[in-house]
């Protein structure tokens, strides 16, 4: 299986670890732009009781706009997500990996190589500062 997220435990609940996140991601420049509660989600769509589970939109402003200056279509790629769930006895928090992204298309220019390379190294440091 190919790894895709760059992804790290922690002890902390539930709650404090998405503010930790959060708190982590303003360290590297992001912002949180969105975010998806899918344990709420799915108890009102499906009335399906899940493990708390939260999809966070992370965004640099400044390498999402390099980003869509090279090609306006990548903003289908944005935002960076970042995810908490709990896991019983510890929480994960999982970041979607850039380089991942840029390798599925074939021809990527430099530029957003060099984009996804930065967020890749904020991301990692945000993720790993748990």
């Amino acid at each position: 299986m190919t790894e895709y997220t760059m992804t790290t435990r922690t002890d902390l609940p539930f709650a404090e670890a998405t503010a930790r996140v959060k708190e982590m991601l303003g360290a590297q420049g992001f912002g949180v732009l969105t975010e998806i509660d899918l344990r709420a989600t799915f108890k009102a769509k499906l009335d399906a009781d899940t493990a708390d589970h939260v999809v966070l939109g992370a965004c640099r402003p400044q390498l999402a706009h390099e980003a869509v200056q090279a090609d306006p279509s990548i903003a289908a790629l944005l935002p960076c997500n970042v995810v908490v769930r709990d896991a019983g006895d510890h929480r994960v928090v999982e970041a979607f990996d850039p380089a991942v992204m840029i390798s599925m298309m074939e021809d990527a220019p430099q530029v957003l190589r060099d984009v996804a390379a930065d967020a890749r190294v904020r991301l990692e440091a945000a993720v790993g500062a748990l």
